[in-house]
């Protein structure tokens, strides 16, 4: 099967933790619909048999000694260099040929992510938790940070070299997927979702996810990340409960107060004043802090554009790719050198 793709820098990167039950045949499916693309597996400190099987099926094996996926993503980007990046995950879940589709989609649609939603993620290994689990998450998550997504758990994704190499990656776990999600809805990233076929786990292959536990660090990170991009709504939410604390304290106060003209209950009044104050402070903070936001949104926003689209011209408009480009930069900058050196001789 010739490799349509051929002009590009394409890599294939796959964060594996014991999955040697897979793994080999998700390289070789890799290797069957992308030939010549290149292919690593980044073991996080497996006890199996999971780099023998990768290597032995012709991928790159690199180790990634910090545990966790988000830590190896970061690893991943930091290491490898290409004009497109496809991530998947090695158990054999996602449909390997839907990679060209994806590719394509994001050339064509001049997108820095492409995500490959799960058709039939209810399934997800028969685990009715987790099913449960991404229909909430991904509910909050547009209630926040919009509708960009509609799977934001989905490990299969397709990204420009811009993205790979602006995205500051600093979950360490599974929250990895959100924060990819919440990076690109804060900076009003081009994005496309297409719908792919998902499948269960193969024998012997077995899920790293804890529902309960895993459910409530992504809970967090939400948490976290609407607290440092959208901190004003954050806030706003903070001031609100607690002036409802207020509320409700000092109603029966007022009550008596009007009725009586007295205040007994004086504890209970100074407390609903705390309340009172304190909400006020609250909001304060978000209004401030979005500004804050701002700024970092407006400099992440610039390190972005700082960095070269590479978004598979030269497979479009024929014009250098990656490596040309480089090279053709530090040539120019030679002669640049070499005539002011003469100029000042």
């Amino acid at each position: 099967m010739s490799n349509q793709f051929g002009d590009l820098n394409i890599a294939v990167l796959l964060p594996c933790y014991n999955e040697e039950a897979a793994i080999a045949q998700v390289v070789l499916d890799f290797r069957r619909v992308l030939p010549g693309t290149r292919i690593y597996v980044y073991d996080n400190n497996s006890s199996d048999n999971t780099s023998e099987q990768a290597a032995r099926a012709g991928a790159t094996v690199v180790p990634s000694r910090r545990q966790g996926k988000g830590n190896v993503v970061r690893q991943m980007f930091a290491d490898i260099d290409a004009d497109i990046y496809i991530m998947a995950d090695g158990d054999g879940t996602y449909d390997v040929s839907a990679a060209p589709t994806l590719i394509q989609t994001l050339l064509d649609e001049r997108v820095d992510m492409v995500v490959g939603t799960r058709n039939d993620v209810t399934i997800d290994a028969g685990r009715k938790g987790h099913a449960f689990g991404n229909n909430l998450f991904n509910k909050v998550y547009q209630a926040i940070f919009g509708n960009d997504f509609s799977d934001i758990f989905s490990g299969y994704r397709v990204f420009t070299r811009r993205f790979a190499k602006s995205f500051p990656a600093m979950s360490p776990g599974f929250e990895i997927e959100t924060e990819m999600s919440v990076h690109a809805s804060s900076l009003r990233l081009p994005v496309k979702e297409v719908g792919t076929d998902y499948g269960v786990r193969g024998e012997g292959s077995e899920s790293k996810l804890s529902t309960f536990r895993d459910g409530f660090r992504i809970l967090r990170m939400i948490a976290t990340l609407m607290k440092e991009t959208r901190p004003f709504l954050f806030f706003s939410y903070l001031a609100v409960g607690l002036l409802g604390v207020s509320m409700f304290t000092a109603t029966p106060v007022l009550i008596e107060y009007f009725r009586t003209g007295l205040v007994d209950r004086m504890p209970t009044w100074v407390m609903s004043m705390t309340m009172l104050l304190a909400s006020l402070m609250v909001f304060m903070a978000g209004v401030i802090l979005d500004s804050v936001a701002r700024g970092r949104n407006e400099q992440k926003r610039i390190h972005y554009l700082s960095i070269a689209p590479s978004r598979g011209e030269q497979h479009i408009h024929s014009t250098p790719r990656l490596r040309e480009r480089r090279g053709t930069v530090k040539a120019e900058g030679s002669v640049k050198e070499r005539n002011e050196k003469s100029a000042r001789g």
